[in-house]
C-alpha cells in the first residue's frame, strides 16, 4: 500500500513541485486546503479552516508523513500590523491546529516536517556564516521563525520525529523571485538594490523538494537544517547572472537603499540585508545538491515548464 503525505500550502509554488515528485516517487498526496477540489489520481483535497481552528480529521487519521508549508508568503504586502499577524498565524495557528487533532487521536506519523527560514538568523551584515547553531535573531521575522519552530516542536512533544526545514530564496520557473524578476529583466530594465552587496542565498526548488523528501524519509533527520547553496551569491552577482542569461544588459544604476525603504517600509529589510548560511550539516548526512552553479539553476528555471497535469 502506498504511503501517504499530507502537504499544507500544497497548492502553492513549492507544494506543487513537491506534489509532483511524491507522485513520481510512489506516494499518494494528501492537501489540506481552504477551498473544495475534486481528487484526482493520487491526490486527495481536505478542506481546514485555519482562522477557526477546523479541519477534516481524516487528513490526519490517514496519513503517514505531515510536510508543514503553509504560510503567507511574506513579500507580497507591505507589512501592516494586520499584514504582520496573518503572516505570523497563518504559520503558528495552522500547526497548533494540526497538533490539537494528532493530540486528540493519539495519532502517531513516522514525521513533521515543517518550512522555515533563514530569516530565523535575522536582518544580517558582514562575512559571519549561519550555522543551525546561530542564535535567532529578534526582528520581525527571526521572532516569526522562531515561533513558527516552536509549534513545530510541539509534535516531536508527541514522539513524533521533526525536522525544520530553514530555507532560503527558492528559484523555479512556476512561481518565486525568477517568475517575478525575468519579465523586468528581458526588458532590460533589471538592476541591483542597495549596495548590491548583501548576500542571497539560494536553493532550486527542485533540490528543495528533495530536501523535503529526504526529511521524511532518512530517520536519522532532526531538528534543523538549512537549505540554501553557500556560494556567496550577492545581489549584484544574482542580477548579472540573471540578466546574462536572458541575453540583456545590466546598465541601470542600483535602486538607492532609500527609495526601496520609503516604497516598502520594514520590509526592506528583506532585500537590503542578507547573511551567509552554511549547509554542511545536510551534507554530512549524505545530501548532495544537484543545482550547485547559480548560472545552472537560472537556466534551468528559465527553459523548462513544470508539468503538473493534477494541480
Amino acid at each position: 500500500m502506498k504511503k501517504n503525505v499530507l502537504i499544507t500550502g500544497g497548492t502553492g509554488f513549492v507544494g506543487k513541485y513537491l506534489t509532483a515528485e511524491l507522485l513520481k516517487k510512489g506516494y499518494s498526496v494528501s492537501i489540506l486546503t481552504r477551498n473544495s477540489r475534486p481528487d484526482t489520481d493520487g491526490v486527495s483535497y481536505y478542506i481546514w479552516d485555519v482562522s477557526r481552528q477546523q479541519m477534516e480529521e481524516a487528513a490526519i487519521l490517514n496519513t503517514d508523513y505531515i510536510i508543514h508549508l503553509a504560510g503567507e508568503n511574506i513579500a507580497d504586502k507591505k507589512w501592516t500590523s494586520k499584514r504582520k499577524e496573518e503572516i505570523r498565524d497563518s504559520r503558528i495557528d495552522s500547526a497548533k491546529l494540526i497538533y490539537s487533532v494528532l493530540k486528540k487521536n493519539n495519532k502517531q506519523v513516522e514525521a513533521f516536517v515543517s518550512a522555515s527560514g533563514i530569516g530565523y538568523y535575522g536582518a544580517m551584515k558582514g562575512e559571519g556564516i549561519c550555522t543551525e547553531n546561530t542564535l535567532p535573531a529578534d526582528d520581525f521575522i527571526g521572532k516569526v521563525c522562531q515561533e513558527w519552530e516552536k509549534s513545530a516542536d510541539l509534535m516531536a512533544g508527541l514522539g513524533i520525529r521533526t525536522v525544520k526545514i530553514r530555507t532560503g530564496m527558492v528559484l523555479g520557473r512556476e512561481g518565486g523571485v525568477v517568475k517575478k524578476l525575468a519579465p523586468i529583466f528581458k526588458r532590460g530594465l533589471g538592476s541591483a538594490l542597495g549596495s548590491g552587496k548583501q548576500y542571497m542565498p539560494w536553493i532550486h526548488v527542485h533540490d528543495l523538494c528533495r530536501m523535503y523528501i529526504e526529511a521524511i524519509e532518512n530517520k536519522n533527520m532532526s531538528g534543523a537544517f538549512n537549505a540554501t547553496i553557500n556560494d556567496s551569491t550577492t545581489n549584484l552577482s544574482f542580477v548579472k547572472a540573471l540578466a546574462s542569461c536572458l541575453g540583456r544588459p545590466l546598465w541601470l544604476p542600483n535602486i538607492p537603499s532609500l527609495f526601496i525603504r520609503i516604497g516598502l517600509g520594514e520590509m526592506a529589510d528583506i532585500v537590503l540585508t542578507g547573511r551567509r548560511v552554511s549547509s554542511d550539516k545536510i551534507k554530512k548526512l549524505g545530501f548532495r545538491f544537484q543545482f550547485k552553479g547559480l548560472k545552472k539553476a537560472l537556466k534551468d528555471c528559465l527553459k523548462t515548464t513544470l508539468a503538473v497535469s493534477n494541480q
